[in-house]
């Protein structure tokens, strides 16, 4: 056959697009099918040439996944450093440093396979056998043997196989809440589509199936997620924090062992003492502390109903600026509810509940009957019994009750679609308002439901006109308003028409400037930017597919947005991966939980606010540590450097380096625990504050270092070997209370005070250095009076390095360019 849209092209595949809009003739043409099948043969070497019809997944080897993570500009310089340790047997570092190395590696492969499992669970929502058509018989047939042209018979509660068009007359009814997004059951048709994954709720009919595979709607969504994920900002700064500290180690370290080579001094020496300094100062722990900063926050995340699946996305949540959110079950409840009915001239609200109560059941367990019924006021009469109860046809498109009313009279109510309502009661002057009503309740969002009973004439008579609406939480107004105060942007993204969408919207104070998907034109043709624009301007888009979500979540990365998605369905899997964080809702499918990063445990967009607060805050830690991290790396190797190459002293030894590494960022773990404020706006990576202000701290630290080097050496006279205990506890001291003076912009007096674990940690090690230096512990004893000049040194700068934090903040606040920074993509 020739190779063109529609048809079996020279690669064996079929155009999935070209067949779901085609006319069916041209469908069975295209297929070169019709409604008794295809033979066994044909179904056989269709299967050779298209492939089977499920999801494929790329199975990767676990150790190449493991190794993967040991492979990087931090792990090179962290795994040579210990085998450099090993070389010259220091013991102590080669066990630290391998172990920090194992706890990087470990958490990182922990949070592998998210695609794997997300694409785990879209297969399991596929059925897994079918009813197809061969030879003229029926037959029963493995789904992944299902191809491109068969005739597959669905029944009540089946899965759909694959997708399909509708053959005959059959009318129908699928739930496909789950992939599309909509809150009802949807009607189906002669020659309409039905979508691989979605449950025949009501109906029977024959389709014939068009698109199988990674061709099929469910296979396009597997596609995407994928495709989808991005490089967390984490990971970003980690690097770029790793980099900035590599290159100024090699740099100093290797002018360092240039100039004492130089001057004579003995190779092996010198490069024993440089391998300290670079195991000293390559962050070996930055990784694992912020890890664990990550890791202590997601257990504070649970405890307010937020699981964090992905590490990373602790500092993505407290980064979003942007919060796309799904509409059912989050900003509303995801239950049917009628609202004010309109009733026809003479009966009552009360009345037409109870006629609309008679023509339901509960145990049919059918969504709108449910909420006919909960609308009716407890207590209330029933006005007769029923005898005899027709369910909902989807030909008829109404439910029929025969009742006995109280006084032994015999009459019949239904309720169902407007039109066919107005149908039964052709002679009602009330008939001719029903359209202008429908319409009103339509602008609403509402679905309409008509109510009608029979007279003693056995005439029907129009009762009244049902809204039904999936009613807004009862915190959805007050959560979007303080997410608002938050700096976040939230837009409504849902698989429901865009009059619903609007009014929810409307009544949540979101806005009313909702778009149909196809605002989102089509990529090929339309100039990018004006798509943007008209995403960042639109307060929501309603009538979206999978692709349209995760479209709208990279068009708003492309602009650097941080974006949030929220979601439950499989058709959210792709946009949640994409998204920098994915959350899946309270009662979420096992593909957007699979997906996401965060999984709610309760309803509502509240749990997310609350979780923004805790992230942000989390956020703020690990911005404290990473500016105290660089700041002590300027700090120490600077010290050394200018040290031996401007006075030929070797300040420390390497002995008092490994009490400093050991002592300070073993407490400094603490941090995880601090007690801190979070930014009141979107937090982001802004590494021109941390690299000025550390640099500024790490410069004081070396200047006033140098000082009481020139003090002890020139006024006082001290020997060498006891000026390099005095700086090795002035290093320790200083170095420990800067974390006190990094953990806020404001003055470090201000609130929130630290938490009692970080002051006993810092206290505690700072003690355990003092006892170092005074007894003389592999070095120089030093004597409680000089402890005690170098801890009042050590404050006293502390007060001015805070007074310089202070001023380096107003700078960068009034600065051009750290201005024009800010306003940039975040890193």
């Amino acid at each position: 056959m020739p190779g063109k849209a529609g048809t079996v092209g020279d690669e064996g595949r079929y155009d999935p697009k070209e067949l779901a809009r085609a006319p069916m003739a041209a469908v069975l043409a295209a297929l070169d099918t019709s409604g008794r099948g295809l033979s066994g043969e044909q179904a056989r070497e269709r299967l050779d040439r298209v492939g089977p019809n499920e999801v494929a997944e790329e199975h990767r080897s676990a150790l190449l996944v493991l190794l993967g993570y040991f492979w990087g500009p931090i792990a090179w310089m962290i795994e040579v450093a210990l085998v450099l340790s090993l070389l010259v047997r220091r013991w102590t570092d080669a066990v630290i440093i391998g172990v920090l190395l194992a706890m990087n590696g470990g958490v990182a492969f922990a949070e592998e396979h998210q695609a794997a499992n997300a694409i785990a669970a879209l297969k399991q929502r596929l059925a897994t056998t079918a009813r197809v058509l061969r030879d003229g018989t029926w037959a029963t047939v493995a789904v992944r043997e299902l191809v491109p042209g068969d005739v597959v018979r669905l029944r009540l509660g089946d899965v759909i196989p694959a997708d399909a068009r509708v053959l005959g007359q059959g009318e129908l009814e699928v739930d496909q809440s789950a992939l599309t997004g909509e809150s009802l059951p949807v009607g189906r048709g002669a020659g309409d589509v039905l979508y691989s994954g979605a449950v025949l709720v009501r109906g029977e009919a024959d389709a014939v199936v068009f698109a199988t595979g990674t061709e099929s709607f469910f296979g396009r969504t597997t596609a995407l997620v994928q495709a989808a994920g991005t490089v967390s900002h984490f990971q970003r700064a980690v690097v770029r924090i790793g980099q900035y500290l590599i290159v100024a180690a090699l740099v100093l370290v290797t002018l360092t062992v240039a100039v004492s080579v130089a001057r004579g001094s003995r190779v092996l020496a010198v490069l024993e003492f440089a391998l300290v300094v670079l195991i000293a100062s390559v962050p070996v722990a930055l990784p694992a502390v912020l890890s664990v900063t990550m890791a202590v926050g997601a257990r504070q995340l649970a405890r307010r109903q937020a699981v964090v699946s992905h590490l990373p996305a602790v500092e993505e949540l407290g980064g979003i600026d942007v919060l796309c959110s799904d509409k059912t079950g989050t900003l509303t409840q995801n239950r049917l509810a009628v609202t004010t009915p309109w009733t026809a001239p003479g009966i009552d609200a009360a009345e037409l509940l109870g006629a609309a109560a008679l023509a339901s059941r509960a145990e049919d367990q059918d969504l709108i009957d449910l909420a006919v019924l909960a609308a009716v006021p407890e207590g209330a009469p029933r006005g007769g019994e029923v005898e005899q109860f027709v369910p909902f046809d989807p030909v008829t498109k109404r439910t029929e009750a025969t009742v006995t009313g109280e006084g032994g009279d015999r009459f019949r109510v239904s309720k169902g679609a407007p039109q066919v309502i107005t149908e039964l009661c052709a002679g009602d002057p009330a008939v001719g308002e029903v359209g202008a009503v429908v319409e009103e309740f339509a602008s609403h969002g509402y679905r309409a439901l008509g109510v009608a009973r029979t007279g003693a004439s056995g005439g029907w008579r129009l009762l009244g006109v049902l809204p039904l609406a999936d009613p807004p939480r009862d915190d959805s107004a007050a959560t979007v308003a303080a997410a608002r105060e938050l700096g976040l942007e939230v837009k409504m993204v849902t698989g429901d028409q865009v009059a619903i969408g609007r009014e929810i919207a409307r009544r949540i104070g979101l806005g009313e400037r909702i778009l149909p998907a196809d605002a989102l034109g089509d990529p090929d043709t339309e100039a990018e930017a004006a798509v943007v624009a008209r995403v960042e301007s639109a307060d929501g888009f309603a009538q979206v597919f999978p692709v349209h979500k995760y479209r709208i979540v990279k068009l708003l990365q492309a602009r650097g947005r941080i974006v949030g998605m929220t979601g439950d369905g499989v058709n959210d899997a792709p946009a949640l991966k994409q998204a920098d964080a994915g959350i899946a809702v309270a009662g979420a499918t096992d593909a957007a939980r699979a997906a996401a990063d965060v999984v709610l445990l309760a309803p509502g967009l509240s749990v997310i606010v609350d979780a923004i607060r805790q992230a942000r805050e989390i956020f703020a830690r690990m911005v404290s540590y990473a500016t105290y991290r660089i700041a002590e790396t300027i700090r120490v190797l600077l010290l050394i450097a200018l040290a031996i190459v401007a006075v030929d002293f070797f300040p420390v030894t390497p002995v008092m380096i490994v009490f400093l590494a050991l002592l300070n960022d073993g407490a400094i773990l603490s941090i995880a625990y601090d007690h801190v404020r979070g930014a009141a706006k979107p937090a982001a990576w802004d590494m021109r504050t941390v690299m000025v202000i550390a640099t500024a701290i790490g410069l004081m630290g070396v200047g006033e270092t140098f000082l009481l080097f020139a003090l002890a050496d020139t006024v006082f006279g001290l020997d060498r070997e006891l000026i390099r205990t005095l700086i090795y506890l002035k290093l320790s001291v200083s170095g420990h209370l800067t974390i006190f003076v990094t953990r806020t912009r404001h003055p470090f007096w201000t609130r929130p005070a630290p938490a009692p674990v970080l002051l006993g940690a810092v206290v505690g090690t700072q003690i355990v250095a003092t006892f170092i230096a005074v007894y003389g512990v592999l070095m120089t004893p030093l004597g409680w009076s000089r402890a005690a000049i170098v801890w009042g040194y050590a404050l006293f700068w502390f007060l001015i390095e805070d007074r310089v934090k202070l001023a380096a903040h107003r700078w960068l606040d009034h600065h051009p360019r750290a201005a024009s920074a800010k306003a940039g993509p975040r890193t």
